[in-house]
C-alpha cells in the first residue's frame, strides 16, 4: 500500500497511486470487518433480544459507502488527468514491477480469504473475499495500463486509473445496496421460504401454513409463520405441535429464531364473528341454567370458530351405584334451547364423563377436561 503509492508518485503512475490508495481502503474495511465480526457473535442482552448479527450487516453498508467514495475520487482525479493529455508525464519502469508484484500478492490472499470464509460460514467475510479478488484484478488492469503507458501510449495510465475507481464504486454501491436490503427486513429467497414452507408442512398435526414470513438477520434469518391444526383439539396440544414445527425449522442452519402461531382456521380469509360471549359469562350461565337442577358442569369447552360459537358442556361422572336415571330426569328440566339462544351458540352438546376404575386401589378416577369421554344421548339436547 505505502508502497504503491510512493512509487506512484515517484514513477509518475495515477494509476499505481489509484491502487495505492484502493489498498488503504481495503485495510480500514478490513479493521471494520475484523470489529463487526467479533461484536456480531455476541449473545442476546436485555438491548439486542435477538443477537448482534445485524452488526456485520451495518459494517457491509459502512464498507460499501467508503469504497464508493473512495472509487467517486478516482474516477475524478483520472477525469482530470485525461482532460489534459499534453501533460501527461512518462512513466517509470518501476511502477510496473511494483504492479506485478502487487497482483501476485492479491490473488493469493483472495484464496486465503475466501477458504477461511468459507470454512467459518460467514457471508461477510466471503464478501470482502471477493473483494479482495476484485482488487487483484484492478491491480491487472494497472499493470496493463502501465505497460502501455510505457510503450509510449501515455493516456493508457490515467485510463487505467479510470477503470480502477469504476471497479471500486461499482463494488462499494453492490456491498451497500445488498446490506440496505438486509437492514430493510429483506425475505429470504423463494427456494429457501419453500423450504421453510416443507418443513413446517411435515410436521404431524399441521394441516397447512400460511401468512409464513422471513427476513435477514445478518446470515441468517428469521421466520414468522401461522400454522392450522385441528380446531377442537386442546391447547396443550396445539402448543406441542407449534413446538414441534419450530424446533424442525431450527434444524434449518439459515435459520436464527422462530416465531409459530397456531391457528384453528385459515384467518386470512376466515374470522370468528365479532361479539361473542367471554369463557367467563359462558361457564357462569351454564352452571346457573345447571343449578335449577342440582347440577354443576365439571368443564365447559367453548370453540370459537367462523361458522359460530360451539359449547361442549361436560357433567360430572355418575356414580357407579347410580343408574343416572334421576340426574337425567333432571337434565330434562334445564331448558337448554334457551341456554342455547342465551349464548348465541350454533351448538351446544352435553358430554358425561365416566368413573373408570384405578388400577391400584380399585377407586373411581375421572377424566380430564378434553380426553376421551362417553357421550349419552341426552333429551332436550340442542345442536
Amino acid at each position: 500500500m505505502a508502497l504503491q503509492i510512493a512509487i506512484g508518485v515517484f514513477a509518475h503512475s495515477q494509476a499505481l497511486v489509484a491502487d495505492g490508495i484502493h489498498s488503504l481502503a481495503d485495510l480500514i474495511s478490513d479493521f471494520v470487518v475484523l470489529f463487526a465480526n467479533r461484536h456480531s457473535g455476541a449473545k442476546p442482552d436485555a438491548d439486542h433480544n435477538y443477537g448482534h448479527s445485524r452488526y456485520e450487516t451495518v459494517a457491509s453498508l459502512f464498507l460499501g459507502a467508503l469504497l464508493i467514495a473512495v472509487g467517486v475520487g478516482m474516477l475524478w482525479r483520472a477525469g482530470t488527468r485525461l482532460a489534459d493529455l499534453d501533460n501527461i508525464p512518462a512513466v517509470h519502469l518501476s511502477a510496473l514491477f511494483v504492479a506485478v508484484l502487487v497482483l501476485f500478492s492479491k490473488e493469493g490472499l483472495f484464496r486465503y480469504m475466501l477458504r477461511e470464509a468459507q470454512r467459518v460460514r460467514s457471508a461477510m467475510l466471503i464478501a470482502n473475499a471477493w473483494h479482495a479478488r476484485s482488487d487483484a484484478a484492478s491491480s491487472l488492469v494497472v499493470a496493463l495500463g502501465i505497460l502501455g503507458s510505457l510503450a509510449g501510449v501515455r493516456l493508457l495510465d490515467p485510463i487505467a486509473a479510470a477503470i480502477v475507481g469504476f471497479m471500486v464504486a461499482r463494488m462499494g454501491w453492490m456491498f451497500g445496496w445488498d446490506a440496505l436490503q438486509d437492514l430493510s427486513d429483506r425475505a429470504l429467497d423463494e427456494a429457501a421460504t419453500a423450504d421453510m414452507r416443507a418443513l413446517l408442512l411435515s410436521t404431524p398435526g399441521v394441516r397447512d401454513v400460511h401468512e409464513l414470513r422471513t427476513r435477514k438477520m445478518g446470515d441468517f434469518a428469521l421466520v414468522d409463520a401461522h400454522i392450522l391444526v385441528d380446531p377442537l383439539i386442546s391447547v396443550s396440544e396445539g402448543h406441542y405441535i407449534a413446538e414441534s414445527a419450530r424446533l424442525r425449522v431450527l434444524s434449518d442452519n439459515r435459520v436464527l429464531d422462530a416465531l409459530i402461531h397456531v391457528d384453528p382456521e385459515n384467518d386470512a380469509v376466515a374470522h370468528p364473528p365479532v361479539g361473542l360471549p367471554s369463557r367467563e359469562r359462558i361457564v357462569a350461565d351454564v352452571n346457573a341454567a345447571l343449578a335449577t337442577v342440582g347440577l354443576k358442569a365439571a368443564a365447559v369447552n367453548i370453540h370459537y370458530l367462523s361458522t359460530g360459537l360451539d359449547v361442549e358442556v361436560v357433567l360430572p361422572a355418575q356414580s357407579l351405584r347410580d343408574d343416572g336415571r334421576e340426574s337425567m330426569g333432571a337434565l330434562q328440566r334445564v331448558d337448554l334451547a334457551a341456554l342455547k339462544r342465551r349464548l348465541g351458540a350454533r351448538k351446544l352438546d352435553l358430554l358425561r364423563e365416566v368413573d373408570t376404575p384405578s388400577a391400584q386401589s380399585g377407586s373411581s378416577t375421572q377424566t380430564g377436561a378434553g380426553a376421551d369421554r362417553y357421550k349419552s344421548t341426552v333429551p332436550h339436547g340442542t345442536s
